[in-house]
C-alpha cells in the first residue's frame, strides 16, 4: 500500500515552540485532507499533538476542536488515521524528557485520545525516540539541550516508557489498538581502524525496538552493560524487560542521509563533519557521498530489520529534499527496494510518501525558524493554495497499482550515479560493516539511453539553452539541443521534421531575437525569430500534444507605471519593437495552445557560464578599474542556475499559462551592480548612474498573483554568482569604508 504523511514536527528549542503545521500554514486549510483523498491515499500518519491540543498540560481546559474537525472530515473521507502524540516534541511546557513524570503525563493525554476517538485503532505515542533523543540529550539541538551519554539515554528512556504506558492506557480504551512504532533505520559504515565505533552504532540502532520486545534483559545483550555504565539502574532496565511492548508495525523512516561513514583521514572532509569519541578523530559523512561500492540501500536494511525480528514492517517516511525529477526517483527506488524485500520474505506492509505538503527549516534541524522551504507532493508557494508537483502523478498511479512512467524517470537517481555522487574521496568500508548476508540485488532504476524520449530545446549556442542543458545533464533529464543551422524555429517543416527526428516529450524553447536594442533596427528579423516561429512551434506542439516552454520579457508592459512590480494579469503595452514581438508571441501562442503552454517573464538573466551578462560586463570593468554608468532604474533580476531549475521543476509539473519567474526583492540596478562589486571586493564607488531619458523603461519589476517566488533571496543568489563566477574578473583593492576593518577583502576563489 502507499500511506502518506505530513511533516507535523511540534518541537522545543529553548523557550520557543515550531509548529510545522502553523509554519506550513495546515493548521487553516483542512481542504488539504481532501487533496490527499484525490491522491488515492487511505492511510495516513497525522498527529494528534499533545503540545497542541494541551500547552500547559491541563487536559481539562484542553482545546479539541480544531482536532475533531480534522478526525471527522478524515472518517468522512475513509482515511485511516495513524495517530502520532508526540513527535519529536518532549511535551508540553510543564514537561520535558527529563522529567521523571513524563511518562505517565503522556499515558493520560493517550488515554484521553483514545476515549474520545475510539474508532482510532493505530497509533504512534512518540515518533523516532532514538532520533529525537539523539538531537535532543546528545547534541543539544532541541530542548532540554543535552550534550552527554547519560542525558540522551534518560531522554530515550522516558520516551520509551512513555510509549509502554501510552499503549497500555490506549488498549485499556481500544483492546484491538496497535502499536506502528517508527525510527530512522539507518546503517553505520567505517574504516578497519573505527570499525570498533561502527559496530556500536548498529547495534545501538536497534535499542529502541529491542526495548519495546523486551529483548534488553541482561548482559547477554550488548547495550545491557552500555546502559548500566551511563547510570541507568537495573530496575529501570527490567520494566522493559518485564513489561513487553512490541510494535504491531516497525516504521522504518529511511532518508538518503540515513547511512554514515566513518573515516579517521579527517584531512579529506570539512571541518563540520568532525568529531571524536575520546579515542579517535573521525568524520562522520553520508555513505552515499563517499561509499565506492554504495551504501547497503532500503532492501537491505528492510532484510536486516525482518531477520531480527520477525514483525510486519512499513516504511514509513520517504522523502527527499531535491529536484522534482530526483523526489520521483527517490520514491520509486525505495518503492522498488520494498519490493525487492518483500519478495526475499520480508513483511514489507506500505511505503509512506513523507511530507505530502513539503518541509521547512529543516536545513537548520529545525533550530531556526528561517522559513527555508523544501516542496513535497504539493508546493505550498501557490497563491491560490497547494500547488500539485509532478510527485503527485507518481503518488496517484503507486495508489491505483499502475506504474508511472514518466520519461525522466527511467534515468537512476543521483544516489545511483557516478561520479555525480561522490563529494569526497572514494572510500571502501571495512567488511565486518557490511555483512554480505545483507546485500540484496539492486534495482537497475533504468538508464539514461538512445531509448529515452528526451526533452528537446531550441536555441542552441544561446546562453539559455546552454544554461538548460547544462542543468539537465546535472539532474539526469536526457534532452537534445537543436541550433539555427538544423532547426529554423520560423519554417513549420523543419519543425515536423525535428519532432518526427527526436521524438521529445515536451519541448523549451530558448530560440530567438534577443538584444532589445539591436531589434529596434531590425524589427522584421526581431517579429520572425521571437513571434512566427514560437507560434509555429505551437501549432506543431498542439497537435502532437507536447508541452512547450517559452520565455517571454518584463518589456510587454510599459515600464511606466507606479513603482509597484507587474503581475501576470496586469495591461500589457509595449513600447518598444522587442516587447511588441513578445507580447504578439504570448497571444498567439495560448491561442494555438490554451493549454500545456507555458510562457515564463522572466527577471534579467545573470549566470556563472558566460562573460556577457550585464552583471558580469560591469564587474570586469571595475576590476579594470573603468568607471561604470549604470542605469538607475527598477527590476527584478533571475540567477541562471536558480532560473533554470525552476523553470524545468515547472515544466515537469505541468504548469501552463504564463508566470513571472524572478527573485523577490525588485531593486534599482545600479544598486545591484554596487552590491555585486562590494561582494566581489571590488570598488563599487566605480559605478555611477546614467542619466535618465524620456524613453528608458523606469520600471521593470515582476512580481506574481500565481506563486510566491520560486527562486531564493537575491542576497543568496549573488553570493553564489560572486563565488562561482569570480575567475572571470580581477579582483583588485579597494578603499574600505569609514570604520571598516582595513584588512583586504580576499577574491572568492572559483568554484
Amino acid at each position: 500500500m502507499l500511506w502518506g504523511g505530513i511533516e507535523c514536527t511540534l518541537n522545543r528549542v529553548r523557550d520557543a515552540f515550531l509548529d510545522q503545521f502553523e509554519v506550513s500554514g495546515h493548521l487553516d486549510r483542512p481542504e488539504d485532507l481532501d487533496l490527499i483523498a484525490s491522491l488515492g491515499i487511505r492511510t495516513l500518519r497525522y498527529p494528534v499533538s499533545w503540545e497542541r491540543i494541551a500547552p500547559d498540560g491541563d487536559l481539562t481546559r484542553a482545546n479539541w476542536g480544531w482536532m475533531d474537525e480534522r478526525m471527522e472530515r478524515l472518517r468522512l473521507l475513509q482515511i485511516t488515521p495513524i495517530v502520532g502524540l508526540v513527535h519529536h516534541g518532549s511535551g508540553p511546557r510543564h514537561t520535558s524528557l527529563l522529567d521523571p513524570e513524563f511518562p505517565e503525563k503522556l499515558a493520560e493525554f493517550a488515554r484521553t485520545v483514545a476515549a474520545r476517538y475510539p474508532w482510532v485503532t493505530d497509533f504512534t505515542p512518540v515518533n523516532e525516540p532514538l532520533t529525537t533523543a539523539r538531537f535532543a540529550g546528545l547534541y543539544g539541538h532541541w530542548h532540554p539541550h543535552g550534550t552527554d551519554e547519560a542525558t540522551f539515554v534518560r531522554c530515550l528512556l522516558t520516551e520509551l516508557k512513555g510509549t509502554v504506558l501510552a499503549m497500555r492506557a490506549i488498549r485499556e480504551v481500544t483492546p484491538t489498538a496497535r502499536l506502528v512504532q517508527t525510527e530512522d533505520m539507518g546503517k553505520t559504515h567505517s574504516t578497519s581502524s573505527l570499525a570498533y565505533q561502527a559496530e556500536f552504532e548498529n547495534e545501538r540502532r536497534w535499542v529502541t525496538f529491542d526495548l519495546l520486545c523486551g529483548r534488553v534483559q541482561d548482559d547477554r545483550h550488548r547495550m545491557w552493560g552500555h546502559l548500566l555504565w551511563v547510570g541507568i539502574p537495573e530496575a529501570e532496565l527490567r520494566f522493559f524487560a518485564e513489561n513487553p511492548c512490541p510494535p504491531d508495525v516497525l516504521g522504518i523512516n529511511h532518508y538518503i542521509t540515513s547511512e554514515r561513514f566513518l573515516d579517521e583521514r579527517i584531512h579529506r572532509y570539512p571541518s563540520h563533519t568532525h568529531g571524536d569519541n575520546g579515542r579517535h578523530r573521525y568524520a562522520d559523512v553520508e555513505a552515499v557521498r563517499v561509499m565506492q561500492e554504495g551504501p547497503a540501500g532500503v532492501a537491505a536494511l528492510l532484510m536486516e530489520t525482518s531477520e531480527r525480528y520477525g514483525l510486519p514492517i512499513a516504511i514509513t517516511e520517504a522523502h527527499l529534499g531535491c529536484t522534482r525529477e530526483e523526489q520521483m526517483r527517490w520514491l520509486l527506488d525505495v518503492w522498488k527496494e520494498a519490493h525487492t524485500a518483500r519478495d526475499a520474505g520480508a513483511d514489507v506492509r506500505a511505503v509512506t510518501v513523507w511530507s505530502l505538503f513539503g518541509a521547512y527549516d529543516w536545513d537548520t534541524l529545525l533550530t531556526e525558524p528561517r522559513g527555508s522551504y523544501e516542496s513535497g507532493v504539493f508546493d505550498l508557494r501557490g497563491l491560490e493554495g497547494p500547488r500539485e508537483t509532478a510527485l503527485g502523478g507518481v503518488c496517484r498511479e503507486l495508489a491505483s497499482g499502475r506504474t508511472p512512467s514518466h520519461p525522466v524517470i527511467s534515468t537512476p537517481g543521483w544516489w545511483r550515479r557516478s561520479p555525480w555522487r561522490l563529494n569526497y574521496p572514494a572510500a571502501r568500508a571495512a567488511s565486518s560493516t557490511y555483512p554480505a548476508r545483507t546485500r540484496m540485488p539492486r534495482s537497475p532504476g533504468g538508464s539514461a539511453d538512445a531509448l529515452v524520449r528526451p526533452l528537446l530545446i531550441t536555441g542552441g549556442q544561446g546562453l539559455l539553452a546552454d544554461a538548460l542543458a547544462r542543468l539537465c545533464e546535472e539532474r539526469g533529464i536526457a534532452c537534445r539541443v537543436t541550433d539555427r543551422e538544423f532547426l529554423d524555429i520560423a519554417s513549420p517543416a523543419a519543425i515536423e521534421a525535428a519532432l518526427d527526428w527526436h521524438q521529445p516529450w515536451a519541448v523549451v524553447n530558448a530560440a530567438g531575437f534577443s538584444s532589445a536594442e539591436a531589434a529596434e533596427a531590425e524589427p522584421f528579423r526581431c517579429f520572425r525569430e521571437n513571434t512566427k516561429g514560437a507560434a509555429a512551434l505551437a501549432a506543431a506542439c498542439a497537435r502532437r500534444d507536447l508541452p512547450l516552454t517559452l520565455f517571454s520579457s518584463p518589456l510587454v508592459f510599459s515600464g511606466q507605471s507606479s513603482p509597484e512590480p507587474y503581475r501576470e494579469s496586469d495591461r500589457i503595452d509595449p513600447q518598444t519593437v522587442y516587447g511588441r514581438s513578445k507580447a504578439e508571441m504570448e497571444r498567439l501562442v495560448l491561442e494555438r495552445m490554451p493549454s500545456k503552454a507555458l510562457i515564463l517573464r522572466a527577471g534579467a538573466l545573470f549566470g556563472p557560464w558566460d562573460d556577457q551578462n550585464f552583471l558580469t560586463r560591469a564587474l570586469r570593468q571595475i576590476a579594470l578599474g573603468q568607471e561604470v554608468v549604470v542605469a538607475n532604474d527598477f527590476l527584478t533580476v533571475a540567477y541562471l542556475p536558480d532560473f533554470g531549475h525552476a523553470v524545468l521543476d515547472l515544466l515537469l509539473d505541468g504548469a501552463e499559462g504564463i508566470w513571472h519567474l524572478s527573485h523577490p526583492e525588485p531593486v534599482r540596478r545600479l544598486d545591484l551592480v554596487r552590491r555585486a562589486a562590494w561582494l566581489a571586493g571590488l570598488d563599487e564607488g566605480r559605478v555611477v548612474p546614467a542619466p535618465i531619458t524620456a524613453g528608458d523603461p523606469l520600471w521593470a519589476a515582476l512580481d506574481s498573483e500565481r506563486t510566491r517566488s520560486l527562486l531564493p533571496s537575491l542576497e543568496a543568489a549573488l553570493g553564489h554568482f560572486v563565488e562561482c563566477a569570480a575567475g572571470i574578473w580581477t579582483v583588485l583593492p579597494r578603499e574600505p569604508r569609514p570604520g571598516e576593518d582595513t584588512e583586504p577583502l580576499p577574491a572568492k576563489a572559483a568554484h
